[in-house]
């Protein structure tokens, strides 16, 4: 890359230079493979960005560095964001009072998830103060991935409403305990007042700007036509400033937008086509998110050591999942063949993840060099596995069409 930045002033003059010829060949790269993979193999698109980005990340090819900063950690949020706020527009809040044990399932599954990776941590005799980032960190499931993957095999049913449904509850957890556990960490607090002024600063900012931004975004609906382009813009301008807002004077830039999502769709509680609301641009942002992460993920130091604890974090991660959602599945109106395929089907672990992940950098640095070894491997392994378990739970549940490859088209003799 030194070579190519040094070669590149002498062989032409560009207004952006080389990074930005780099970053366009990038996604290119990613927009194609991840539509090979679809078109010839039958798998999700998004395999097909994380596989790029690993690849970058791994060659170098780009000049984005861990950690994240600056304009790569604000496209990863507001990729992150869109997704979310999309999430959250699933989220019927009617639901649960008519279902209240889906909620139970949810508490159940991410408690359960977190205490048996923090107790498989604690037999791997792995640094105490490991434990707890860890453990929230297995907790975590990927809306984003799941969304995708639904969209890319055509799913729907139980299944796939459930699984992100309980994804996106997930990732509301992680989000308002990470952020807080993370400024713990970095500077422990010396009375009870003062741990919990973080927490009510994190979530009122984020609840106020989410809810802010939920009203923006209903008047704009009100007298914007939901299939205009114009429309498209004005949400994302909408999404990306007020979750930046929020993010600047202490909340969550994710949080909020997942809040949003939440409470626009109890405002209007008619559906709404939020992918084709959002247009190209939202397309763009979410293959620039996979990339990112992945790209990011590629960069952690792998070794032996590391690599044998992310796979007990997998297996403890993957029997606590299940064993809760089959428990909590117990009055809820799912049969056990569907909890099981819901509790493969939350394998992912993505953006949400990787920006935990950055949180414990920024305010715990020394302990955070030490999640990063275990954790972005981790994100690596967990984005492109995690994207094929969730192909073939939902079709194995009947909920997703199965690929159907190209033929070889016939000679004149055989027609």
């Amino acid at each position: 890359m030194n070579d190519l930045m040094q070669f590149w002033p002498e062989w032409i003059q560009p207004s952006a230079g080389l990074p930005t010829v780099q970053w366009a060949v990038l996604l290119a790269l990613a927009a194609a493979t991840g539509h090979l993979l679809q078109r010839r193999l039958g798998l999700p698109k998004v395999l097909g960005y994380s596989v790029v980005g690993a690849l970058a990340g791994f060659t170098g090819f780009t000049t984005t560095q861990w950690p994240l900063n600056g304009i790569g950690l604000f496209m990863v949020e507001l990729g992150l964001s869109v997704l979310l706020f999309e999430a959250g527009g699933r989220l019927t809040l009617r639901w649960f009072r008519h279902n209240p044990m889906l909620l139970v399932q949810s508490l159940t599954e991410a408690a359960l998830t977190y205490a048996a990776v923090y107790w498989v941590l604690q037999l791997l005799n792995v640094d105490p103060t490991l434990h707890a980032p860890l453990a929230l960190l297995a907790m975590a499931t990927s809306p984003a991935v799941l969304m995708r993957v639904a969209v890319d095999v055509r799913a729907s049913g139980p299944v796939t409403d459930r699984a992100i449904t309980l994804a996106a509850l997930n990732t509301l957890y992680v989000l308002a305990l990470g952020g807080v556990m993370a400024r713990f960490l970095g500077g422990p607090a010396s009375s009870i007042t003062e741990a919990f002024v973080p927490v009510m600063l994190l979530l009122s900012l984020s609840v106020l700007f989410g809810a802010v931004l939920s009203l923006a975004l209903r008047a704009t609906l009100r007298f914007m036509s939901p299939t205009s382009e114009n429309t498209s813009v004005a949400l994302l301008a909408l999404v990306a400033a007020c979750t930046t807002v929020a993010a600047n004077y202490g909340g969550s830039a994710p949080l909020t937008a997942l809040l949003a999502g939440i409470l626009l769709k109890t405002l209007h509680p008619r559906p709404w086509s939020w992918p084709r609301q959002f247009g190209t641009a939202s397309s763009i942002l979410t293959i620039l998110m996979f990339v990112l992460v992945s790209m990011a993920a590629a960069q952690a130091d792998w070794s032996l050591l590391a690599l044998n604890v992310i796979a007990a974090i997998v297996l403890a991660r993957t029997l606590a999942k299940t064993l809760a959602i089959g428990l909590g599945g117990v009055g809820s109106g799912a049969s056990l063949r569907q909890a099981f395929w819901t509790a493969c089907a939350m394998w992912p672990i993505s953006a949400v993840a990787l920006l935990l992940v950055s949180q414990f950098v920024q305010f715990a640095p020394a302990l955070g060099t030490q999640v990063v070894a275990i954790a972005l491997p981790l994100i690596l392994f967990m984005e492109v596995l995690g994207a094929l378990m969730t192909t073939a739970a939902l079709q194995r549940c009947g909920e997703a069409s199965w690929p159907t490859l190209p033929q070889r088209p016939a000679s004149g003799e055989q027609a």
